[in-house]
């Protein structure tokens, strides 16, 4: 494994808090869910405990055991794996459709969102490519390989559409560009790039349009698009200083959407108040901090671009939730990293945390 056999400490305990404490608050949003009468609640906390944080904790453990610069000669493989399994969402009587996205496949009663895998696989695929590369980047070779990596993850997700983990892929491979040693120039073009597809992508499928313009002016249609992202705020707002205390909001049990899956900071935030709410987002600021410092300290450049992939993409899932929900991003339905229901985004996020935490202990 190298110089170091100790895994980062802080990191491990941040990660650990933020399992427990996701943990409390799915089980208060999924008490209000029970109240509504909600007849699919048990189905959604065993795909969340059992198959997400349980099988979840195994990927880490695993992920934890392995070296990872194995990762580096199965980049490629994986990749190529990821974007195979993220198609089957087109196959008939397979891909489900959900929200006006489909992005989900269904084997036998059970869902999985395929593209999960794709976050993964777009770090470690970029870290191999961009520490092969090393001076290179800094060519024409740097920008050719980020959009040759981008392109086809592009391609499939916006034909799903799947905004959303378009996003969080997106910001992952750019981060590793950028860490790699990318030009300001061309970090500023692939930035404009992006406005322009999203703008041509808004105004092609009027869903994502109607989501920017909810964004824009939530209080136009209070009872439609906004709807949530009013109950949102009015969750957040009653919280107030402290909390209404644990298992005590209001929202969860008739009015806001979602409680155990996007809108799930807002549950927090009811309950745990002002103080609760930033001690989320400073546990995840001490996390993707600590992550690039075991970037920092990697014997490798592939350890290094793979810790900084790993843990932008983690945290930045986590923020564009929160900004959603506090009114600083439009609604795109990206889980609370850790903590919303999902049995295939907490399993990919925790085997991802496992790899990144397997770096740590090569540090210097």
């Amino acid at each position: 494994m190298g110089r170091g056999k100790h895994v980062d400490k802080i990191l491990l305990g941040t990660l650990a808090l933020l399992l427990v404490g996701g943990g409390a608050i799915f089980t208060s949003a999924a008490f209000g869910l029970l109240a509504r009468g909600a007849t699919h609640t048990s189905s959604v906390v065993f795909n969340h405990l059992v198959l997400g944080v349980g099988l979840g904790l195994i990927a880490l453990s695993a992920a934890y055991m392995i070296d990872y610069r194995v990762w580096r000669y199965w980049a490629p493989h994986l990749f190529a794996a990821s974007l195979l399994f993220t198609c089957l969402v087109f196959v008939p009587h397979i891909g489900v459709t959900l929200h006006g996205s489909t992005s989900w496949i269904d084997f036998f009663g059970f869902s999985f969102q395929p593209s999960e895998t794709l976050k993964i696989a777009v770090v470690l695929i970029s870290a191999a490519i961009f520490s092969t590369l090393r001076d290179d980047v800094r060519t024409w070779r740097g920008p050719a390989a980020f959009a040759g990596i981008i392109a086809a993850p592009t391609l499939i997700l916006l034909l799903q559409p799947d905004i959303g983990t378009l996003g969080i892929i997106v910001v992952a491979a750019f981060s590793v560009f950028i860490a790699a040693g990318a030009r300001l120039r061309d970090v500023a073009l692939f930035g404009l790039l992006g406005l322009v597809l999203l703008a041509t992508v808004a105004f092609a499928r009027p869903h994502v349009l109607d989501r920017l313009t909810t964004f824009m002016n939530p209080e136009d249609n209070p009872q439609g698009e906004g709807y949530q992202i009013q109950q949102s705020f009015i969750a957040i707002g009653s919280g107030g200083l402290f909390g209404r205390g644990f298992g005590q909001g209001v929202q969860k049990f008739t009015y806001l959407p979602e409680p155990m899956g996007d809108s799930i900071f807002a549950v927090a935030a009811e309950e745990t108040g002002f103080v609760g709410s930033i001690s989320i987002i400073g546990l995840f600021l001490v996390f993707v901090l600590r992550g690039f410092q075991v970037a920092a300290r990697a014997p490798d450049m592939f350890g290094a671009l793979t810790a900084v992939g790993l843990a932008s993409y983690l945290v930045a899932e986590a923020f564009i939730n929160i900004a959603a929900m506090v009114g600083l991003a439009p609604l795109t339905g990206i889980p609370l990293t850790f903590m919303s229901q999902g049995g295939s985004a907490i399993l990919m996020s925790l085997g991802a945390a496992g790899i990144l935490l397997n770096i740590s202990r090569a540090s210097k």
